[in-house]
């Protein structure tokens, strides 16, 4: 958390220590959405999910914005894509929506002024979101959602929640059409505070006992691999050292209100 917070208040250094001048923006995007997890260690980009939101921008200045977003993405992944053998016998799979509130601050790289030739810039960005998720599986033709089935043998009381929050890092590009119309090119990750996004975290239950406390369902969802002896009792199913994460690839079209002028000491 150190890390996190170091990066926030650099964030927020910069934007008190240029002279304050403002202007909205206001506008939305779509893309792509991709998760990477203990159903995705390799870092594959073969199932996106449509993504897509609405934004609001407040610029500082030249330099230093703030911003709020309403965002949506579908995340998914297969063991059956993976080329590791362990994976594909694991044989485990989810899909998610994803629906994101989060708040950032954005550094621009040049002066950046609508209107003029300062008209694009390079940009990078830093916040926190709060995220409502509920992955899901299908087994033989019907949808299950995972949460329910406590396919870790979790206790009453200690399953993951659905709601929860992460920390976002990006990079973008911003580039005028006109002096009230621009595009915003970005990539932004969030990497979340829990290990349950996927439902894959730690080992294998006993699933004699899950069956007898959640059902046939919850064994059959827990244990996918088909193989005997596979799925035995605290035998690794995930990596817990690990969190997960999603990420957002989209275009945006973005709407300013207002006059920004380059100040007199935004020079550095």
């Amino acid at each position: 958390m150190n890390k996190y917070f170091f990066a926030t208040s650099l964030f927020l250094l910069l934007s008190f220590s240029i002279s304050a001048q403002k202007g909205w923006e206001l506008g939305g995007w779509l893309g792509t959405s991709y998760y990477l997890g203990d159903l995705n260690t390799e870092f594959r980009l073969n199932r996106p999910g449509l993504a897509g939101g609405l934004m609001a921008r407040y610029n500082f200045n030249t330099r230093v914005c703030s911003s709020t977003s309403f965002n949506f993405g579908r995340i998914r992944a297969k063991d059956e894509d993976s080329s590791n053998s362990f994976e594909r016998m694991r044989n485990l799979s989810f899909y998610s929506n994803v629906y994101d509130i989060s708040s950032t601050l954005e550094f621009n790289f040049f002066n950046y002024v609508h209107g003029t030739d300062e008209w694009y810039t390079p940009y990078v960005f830093s916040g926190f979101s709060v995220f409502a998720y509920n992955p899901k599986a299908n087994l033989d033709d019907q949808t299950y959602n995972l949460r329910d089935f406590t396919t870790e043998g979790q206790l009453d009381g200690e399953s993951y929640g659905n709601i929860h929050a992460a920390f976002q890092v990006g990079i973008g590009m911003k580039w005028d059409i006109n002096e009230n119309w621009s595009f915003n090119l970005s990539l932004g990750s969030r990497k979340v505070f829990t290990d349950y996004l996927d439902d894959v975290s730690t080992t294998y239950p006993d699933l004699n006992t899950l069956t007898l406390t959640q059902g046939p369902t919850a064994a059959a969802l827990s244990d996918r691999s088909g193989i005997d002896g596979f799925a035995t009792q605290g035998r690794q199913r995930g990596d817990s050292r690990n969190n997960d994460s999603y990420h957002f690839i989209g275009i945006g079209l973005m709407r300013y209100f207002g006059n920004l002028e380059c100040p007199k000491i935004s020079n550095f």
